[in-house]
């Protein structure tokens, strides 16, 4: 799995006019689901973001997680984090997983947001959707559950 995570002021989702989900400050998660992904990897990668100390602390510096700040999460499936360019100008697609497939191991990832203590939104599954968000500092990262796998030092 792979995500990208924004720390935001704000976000919101909208399916052609109406907006499906809206959270204040918190993060605004991407989720891409691979082919052969598991749900022990939805929720490693859910505890990985839930514990994420982004937020500031007293000191200004980035010592709080979404929960100890009062933020929110806004999750949502983002087939694209696995687009292929390697070749042409057309990315493929194809080590994404199906829907059939993403769709129980996102629901996972949610789960294990809201398990931990977390308000979590989340847009429409499998619709065309217009993310908005004000990035926070900007702070943006990307977390791939292929990457925590490995020692940190080689």
């Amino acid at each position: 799995m792979r995500a990208v995570v924004q720390r935001v002021v704000r976000a919101r989702v909208l399916v052609g006019e109406e907006e499906v989900a809206a959270i204040g400050r918190g993060m605004v998660v991407l989720l891409g689901v691979r082919r052969g992904d598991t749900a022990g990897s939805a929720v490693s990668l859910a505890r990985r973001v839930a514990g994420l100390r982004i937020f500031d602390d007293e000191h200004g510096r980035m010592g709080l997680d979404a929960a100890a700040a009062g933020g929110a999460i806004l999750s949502v499936s983002q087939f694209t984090l696995y687009g292929d360019v390697r070749r042409g100008r057309r990315p493929s697609f194809d080590a994404a997983a199906p829907a059939a497939e993403a769709r129980p191991l996102f629901e996972a990832f949610v789960a294990e947001i809201e398990a931990a203590g977390l308000v979590c939104r989340t847009g429409r599954f499998g619709a065309e959707m217009q993310v908005e968000l004000v990035n926070d500092g900007p702070v943006t990262l990307v977390i791939d559950t292929d990457e925590l796998a490995r020692p940190r030092r080689a």
